[in-house]
């Protein structure tokens, strides 16, 4: 911002203290002036001579544009006093909206701080969950493919159980066929030989 002709870069308090040193300046030149008249009251009661009279209204005189001079420096100084308090006054409040606007937006971050962290906890828990409930059913997977593996052996045990059974049961088999045609042989050659006994016996008669 541009600094007023005259204004000093100090701020308002080296406004304020010239204001003061101005106002006590005139409350003295206002003194010096009542003293002046009481003495010239008193010079006109009391003889006195043209000189004297002329110097103290020349002195009155002077006094009294000086008086003038310091009042019209007094209103600058105050007109300077006022732009200063306007000043300060505007950013006050431009420092008090600020100050409303960060401390909305850091109460929206804040809040949605709160937010994302309490999604994040509820993910995580979800997350513990899941990991329980998989952990769980590969467990139960695992239990599962054991009771697989017993019964895959039992299976396995059972065949090959039946596999020499089978065999047995085919030797067997073999065995008993091969006793059948021997001893259907055997009843055969047996048979044939009666038969030709029973032709002999006849002719021999």
């Amino acid at each position: 911002m541009a600094t007023p002709v005259g204004w000093s870069q100090g701020g308002s308090g080296s406004v304020c203290l010239a204001f003061d040193q101005l106002r006590d300046v005139i409350e003295s030149q206002e003194e010096l002036i009542h003293q002046l008249r009481n003495v010239m009251v008193l010079q006109d009661e009391n003889f006195v001579s043209k000189e004297e009279f002329q110097a103290v209204e020349k002195k009155l005189v002077e006094e009294k544009a000086a008086h003038a001079k310091t009042k019209v420096l007094l209103a600058k100084e105050e007109e300077k006093l006022q732009f200063a308090l306007g000043e300060v006054e505007v950013l006050s409040k431009q420092l008090e909206q600020e100050k409303l606007a960060f401390e909305k937006a850091l109460s929206s971050v804040k809040s949605r701080a709160l937010q994302e962290s309490s999604k994040k906890d509820q993910l995580i828990t979800k997350c513990n969950e899941i990991e329980s409930h998989i952990i769980k059913q590969e467990d139960i997977l695992n239990g599962k493919e054991n009771e697989i593996k017993e019964l895959q052996q039992v299976i396995n045990q059972q065949k090959q159980i039946f596999r020499n059974h089978m065999s047995d049961y085919r030797i067997q088999k073999q065995q008993e066929n091969y006793m059948a045609q021997v001893l259907d042989q055997k009843h055969k050659k047996a048979s044939g030989t009666r038969q030709a006994r029973s032709h002999q016996r006849p002719r021999e008669k």
